[in-house]
This record gives structure tokens, sequence and C-alpha cells, in this order.
């Protein structure tokens, strides 16, 4: 019974597998099978940065620290000066001084306190020409400030306060050492808006602002607001450390366009106690020129001044300056910018490529020699010996000593200039301070009379 019953379940299964073989090759249609390729989904990813230490939270940049330490030592600065203004008819018609006419003009800045007991640093564009300057804290009160002095080479000066108490000061950072993309912080008065901070970042370092009144040219450059009011104010780094004295702006509006600029903090301090401790800037030469047809990285020796101590140092001309202090020095206005907050007989490693091998040599810095340079007129003026005006037929003068254009056959170099605008040119300050008077005013016509180098009469009229 049981081998009957398993023989008819063989039949049965083998009967269905021939039925399903059947119907897959005689009646079912054949499938089509279509792939596509499809593009996955875009996940959003939280992309929180994490430390190696997971306890370790990130947070942003936060300026309140550095704001709160400095923003009540910086004060505003009220410049009072007392101008002369003449009316050139009123005098033609009815005498010498029927025309003149006094009056007061009040200008505005900022101001850093550096000290407890009231020393306090601006620009000396701020103060320039004051009868009278006035201090207001942040906490409004109001103090008479006296001038300690002023270096406007380095567009610098100190005042002084007496207040009651301690105030609050800013300390000195070390501006060699900050970055490009640091943030800084930018405080000040901007349009007499007391008590204004802005921020940006480092643009760049050792900028050579082109027809800035100012000789420096190695300004910190930042992209932090600075605006009419803001020079002589501080330019802090996160720490609230000062890294510079905000001087300008870059526009042709006259308003923050984008760019500002500040004097480097080592070369307002290195002012600053130069003015305190001799009553003038100390200023430090390596004693070489330049040669300025090489464009390229770093800054090639062209030759020495007299008694140079580069020289005794063993440096040599064709020599490119690639580090002082093992700072980079990319540009002359990196050099320049790093001499200024040095002095007279301080030694400096100075470190060049000569034929592709660099030498690092220690060098005595020297004191450099006083220039009498017109920056309006691009003439370094020196004075002449009293034999000297004896042999040129003059009383008085003082002689075109460097032009910017000394190889051009317009050169006026060697000329000697006797009188401009009617004034009598005696010595080679005086004449300096009337050219940039004039060049900054150019409503009124400047003649010069000079004798040129063939002891010719000359008047060269100027607009």
């Amino acid at each position: 019974m049981m081998k009957k019953t398993a023989s008819l379940l063989g039949i049965a299964v083998l009967g269905g597998v021939l039925t399903l073989g059947g119907y897959k090759v005689f009646l079912e249609k054949p499938q089509v099978i279509i792939e596509r390729t499809v593009e996955p989904a875009i996940q959003a990813i939280q992309t929180n940065f994490k430390s190696a230490d997971v306890s370790t939270t990130y947070s942003p940049t936060n300026f309140t620290e550095a704001a709160e330490k400095t923003i009540h030592a910086v004060v505003h600065v009220k410049n009072t000066a007392i101008k002369t203004q003449t009316n050139r008819s009123l005098e033609y018609h009815f005498g010498r001084g029927s025309g003149t006419r006094k009056y007061e003009q009040v200008g505005t800045g900022s101001g850093v306190i550096i000290s407890a007991d009231g020393y306090i640093v601006t620009n000396n564009h701020v103060i320039d020409g004051a009868s009278a300057l006035e201090v207001t804290l942040n906490n409004q009160k109001k103090y008479k400030a006296e001038l300690i002095g002023t270096d406007p080479e380095n567009d610098i000066a100190l005042l002084k306060i007496d207040a009651i108490g301690d105030l609050p000061y800013i300390p000195f950072a070390n501006s060699d050492a900050i970055k490009v993309g640091e943030w800084v912080l930018a405080v000040g008065n901007p349009y007499n808006l007391t008590s204004t901070v802005t921020a940006g970042i480092v643009s760049a370092k050792g900028r050579d602002l082109k027809g800035n009144g100012s000789i420096v040219d190695s300004f910190i450059q930042t992209d932090a607001a600075v605006n009419p009011g803001n020079s002589g104010g501080a330019l802090v780094n996160t720490r609230g450390e000062l890294v510079g004295i905000n001087t300008a702006i870059s526009s042709k509006t006259g308003s923050f366009v984008g760019y500002s600029f500040a004097v480097p903090s080592n070369i307002a301090k290195k002012v600053i106690e130069d003015l305190m401790e001799f009553g003038k800037v100390q200023e430090a030469v390596l004693g070489i020129s330049i040669d300025r047809a090489y464009t390229e990285d770093g800054v090639k020796i062209g030759g020495f001044s007299d008694k140079s101590e580069a020289k005794k140092a063993g440096l040599k001309a064709g020599d490119i300056i690639k580090k002082i202090n093992d700072i980079d020095i990319a540009k002359f206005s990196d050099l320049k910018g790093h001499l200024k907050a040095k002095r007279p007989n301080e030694t400096v490693s100075v470190t060049v490529d000569r034929d592709g091998v660099m030498i690092s040599e220690k060098v005595k810095l020297s004191k450099r020699k006083i220039q009498y340079i017109s920056s309006a007129f691009n003439w370094e003026l020196k004075n002449l010996t009293k034999k000297e005006l004896k042999s040129h037929g003059v009383s008085n003068g003082v002689i075109i000593f460097r032009t910017g254009d000394d190889e051009s056959e317009n050169s006026l170099k060697g000329y000697i200039i006797t009188k401009v605008n009617n004034a009598i040119i005696k010595d080679a300050k005086k004449a300096v301070q009337v050219l940039e008077a004039l060049g900054k005013d150019r409503r009124y016509k400047i003649v010069i009379e000079m004798i040129n180098t063939d002891g010719e009469k000359e008047s060269i009229r100027f607009r």
C-alpha cells in the first residue's frame, strides 16, 4: 500500500513540473528589465567642528571682552585753532589789515590713553595748529590737554591730562606679531559719535600709501570701518591690546569705502618713548642706499653711506635683504617700518641673499641725518654755508639737493630757492614748511624765485 501511494505522489510531482515548464516556454511573455542610474538625494549633514576633546564645544569669535577693555580708554579730542582770513580785495581798496579777520576753527578726532597717569597718543594731524586742546573721556568728563610732543613724519602726537585717580589705559602689543587675517577692532569717535567699536581683519601689512601726507609707508591695512573722527583712535586685537593707531582711509568720498590704515603700535610706542625722553624722534638707519630697480622679493643694497656700519659689518652692494631679526622683508616698506621701531646704536641681525647663499650679519644702527623734504614738491632741500651763498652771489636761499626726477633734463636739482610768494627763504626747515602749506592749498598760484645752475635768476610758477 505504501509503495503505491509513493508512486502516485511521484507521478503527481512530475506532472506539475512538466506543466510549469510548458507554461514558461510556450505561454509566459518575456520580462523586460530596465536599469536606471538615479542620483541619490543630497543629505544635509551637521558640520559643527568637533575637536579631539569631545567635551569642548565650538563658539564663534567674541569681541565683547576686547571692547569692554578698550572703550573707556579711547577719548574724544577737540582741537580749537585761531585762524586768520584775508580778503585781498578789501586790502587793495582800504589798506593793509582792513581785510583781515580772525575766527575760531574746531576739529575733532580720537586719542588713546596709554598710561594710568594720563598720557594720550593721537595723530599729529588731529592736533596740528591747535591753540587749545580738550579731551573728553567716555564718562563725559572733560580735561584740558597739554601737548608733550609731535612727530609729523609718523603722524603721531603725545598729549597729557591731569585727572584725579588712575585712568583706564590700553597696553601695547607687538605689531610685528600680528598676522594677515587676524581679527581686530577699531575704537574711536567717528562723526562725534562717542565710543564706537567696529570689527574687521588685518588685510595687509607694510602698506605704502602713495600721496599720503604722512611719510609713514608701513601701515597696517584693515577692513574695519573707520570714518572721519576715528583718526588717532585705537586698533586693538581680540585681547584688547593696542596694535595700531588708526590714521587714514582710502576713499574718493571722504567716508569709509572698504579699507583703513593704522600706524603700527611698535612705531607709535618708539616715537612716544623718544618724545618723552629726548623731545624728538631718534631715527635709526642701516647706512645703505637701495637699488630701486630691483622689484623682486626682498630689498637690494645699491650702495653705502659714509662710515656705514652695514658696510663695516660685511654687507656688500648687490646683497638682497631678506630678514631683519627673523622678520621677513619682502619690500622696502617692510624694512623702513621695522627700522622705525628701532633706535640708533641698537644692533640688528640682517639676513641677506648673496648669490643664492643666505648670510646673517650683526649691524649696529646709525642715527639718521636730518633731512628737509617737501613731499608736495618731491624735493630735498639743504642749507647753504655763508661761503656757498657768497659764491652764488646771494645773501639768502636754500639749494634743491635732490628731486624725484634727478635724471630728467627738466630737473631742478642744484637750483637755489631765494623766495616763495615774496617770502624770503633763509633756511631749509622754514622753506619746507612754506612749501608744504602752499602745496595743500592750491587756491593761489605759487611763485618761486630761484637761481639756476648757470647763476641766472628765474621765476617758476606752480598751480
